[in-house]
């Protein structure tokens, strides 16, 4: 499976509800995670953060993959996406991102998001 191939499967289990088992299955042990807000390494506090912005979510609407490409030589993908989810305060959002991932095998030891914050 190429690494672009691995970056849809990781967004098509988004699509259906599989956030953590995509998580599971694609990050490395040695994840490092960066946003604007911050940085988490490893994969137990990475998970934690997912699990955390999971729980505060109400209703998911919609997922959109609006790019996606890779550098299979450098082991590099990216994913522009849009979600939209109603978050248990009642606020509905409509949030945009670009994701990169650096790739060793078949698991992520780097992703890198690119928002508006």
């Amino acid at each position: 499976m190429t690494y672009l191939e691995k970056a849809q499967n990781i967004y098509n289990m988004l699509g259906q509800g599989q956030l953590l088992d995509a998580f599971d299955k694609y990050y490395a042990d040695n994840v490092v995670m960066t946003e604007p807000r911050g940085t988490r390494e490893g994969k137990a506090i990475c998970r934690d953060y997912e699990v955390a912005f999971l729980n505060n979510i109400q209703e998911f609407h919609d997922l959109q993959v609006t790019g996606i490409g890779a550098d299979e030589a450098a082991g590099t993908t990216f994913v522009e996406s849009m979600m939209e989810v109603t978050f248990k305060d009642g606020n509905r959002v409509q949030m945009e991102q670009v994701a990169v991932q650096k790739w060793e095998g078949d698991q992520i030891v780097h992703e890198r998001f690119y928002y508006q914050g």
